[in-house]
């Protein structure tokens, strides 16, 4: 037989909610989410990936199910927060009020004011007057719940908005945000992007189930939790100036013009496109590779890439150790941009380059012929990431980024 461990900051969470502290600064103060201090005040208990409410349903978030729980004495009485009635409390109100003792009788009896004493009778009282604490606690128990129509299951103006911008691959972060720039007025078209999330992986079946297969860059229809991303084997070792030999303003990200770099591979390793990223604005170029990705055809589409760019964009580039850099030099040469290599095992070195990559699998997927895509395709993924608000932009796009570089150099 298991037994449910109590959570070791439950304790203090529930002195503060006693002292009158609001839901949301206790959760800050013993250091838990907001969500599992609502939790803890209306009962639900959570296994897993399910959620058990007091009126005895229980939710699979991965599936979507629901189920009924069959009701029992432990289900109803299972630990509240202390400013609830209790089974026990209302059995004693019940046997009180029996024998005729007075409301403030009873309250003493069990430490609660009489106003709730009156309150629980006259809501739960059958139509005799008879009040019985069994009858009362189930009745209670079903009523906590209020359910509300999910924001996304309604047809209107913020399900069009979250639509439409999923169809063009945006993620719901993005689209909560946007909502709030382009409607700063209107209340009504605002939704979380956990509520973007639960429409599209939850409620599926009935609301975004057209969305799913292309809405989100994973192509998956079930959450996954977040692993970390397969290492790299190094295939490149001489002659190479390593990232800590960079200088320290291409690390912090201040001064504009330095460069993150990569290849991503279609089917069998046989046609690749370059990929490029500005690690300040994070504005994207990607290079066409029709013939293979040898060192001397990578480094030709690079030369012809940065010589797009003005000579105050031209800072450095950062690659891992891949073969199809084995002319870098020549590429240094040609370009004047100095090359430098990420230590081995460490995609993190070149994290908006690794981040771009996994947005461009959406266009391109894995184990897809590459070479099919001509550079007019590749333009138009280009620009369309580059529209994209980002997070770490404050919500602007790449494009716009630049655009101020350009503009005000």
């Amino acid at each position: 037989m298991s037994v449910s461990r109590r959570h070791p900051r439950r304790d203090e969470y529930e002195r503060l909610r006693e002292q009158g502290v609001a839901r949301r600064r206790a959760a800050q103060q013993v250091g838990v989410n907001e969500r599992t201090a609502k939790d803890w005040d209306w009962g639900v208990r959570k296994t897993g990936s399910s959620r058990t409410y007091p009126d005895g349903r229980r939710v699979d978030y991965n599936t979507g199910v629901t189920t009924q729980v069959p009701p029992s004495l432990t289900a109803l009485d299972r630990e509240l927060h202390p400013r609830f009635l209790t089974l026990a409390e209302r059995e004693t109100i019940a046997d009180m009020r029996r024998v005729g003792q007075s409301l403030h009788a009873i309250g003493r009896a069990i430490g609660r004011p009489a106003s709730t004493i009156k309150r629980e009778i006259d809501n739960h009282a059958s139509a005799d007057g008879v009040y019985r604490a069994y009858a009362a606690h189930r009745a209670w128990t079903a009523s906590r719940p209020r359910p509300k129509d999910r924001k996304l299951l309604r047809d209107g103006r913020l399900r069009d908005f979250v639509v439409a911008r999923l169809r063009q691959r945006w993620s719901p972060q993005q689209i909560c945000n946007a909502l709030v720039r382009e409607h700063p007025d209107d209340q009504e078209m605002r939704v979380s992007a956990e509520t973007i999330y639960q429409a599209l992986y939850v409620q599926a079946r009935g609301a975004l189930k057209r969305e799913v297969a292309t809405a989100l860059r994973t192509g998956r229809t079930r959450r996954r939790p977040h692993r970390r991303p397969d290492q790299r084997t190094p295939r490149f070792v001489d002659n190479m100036v390593m990232i800590s030999e960079r200088p320290a303003e291409v690390a912090d990200r201040a001064v504009p013009g330095h460069w993150e770099g990569d290849l991503i591979m279609g089917a069998g390793n046989a046609s690749a496109i370059v990929t490029l990223v500005e690690r300040t604005t994070r504005y994207v170029m990607l290079g066409h590779l029709p013939g293979g990705h040898t060192a001397e055809e990578v480094r030709d589409v690079l030369v012809d890439l940065v010589a797009t760019l003005p000579a105050h964009l031209r800072g450095s580039l950062t690659w891992d150790q891949g073969a199809e850099m084995a002319a870098h030099k020549q590429f240094t040469v040609a370009t004047g941009i100095p090359v430098y290599f990420c230590d081995p095992h460490s995609p993190w070195q070149r994290g908006s380059n690794e981040n771009t990559n996994g947005l461009l699998r959406q266009y391109f997927p894995k184990g897809t012929d590459l070479s099919v895509h001509g550079p007019a395709d590749l333009e138009h993924v280009a620009q369309e990431l580059n529209g994209r608000p980002r997070q770490t932009l404050g919500w602007d796009n790449p494009a716009e980024r630049l655009r101020d570089l350009l503009t005000t150099t």
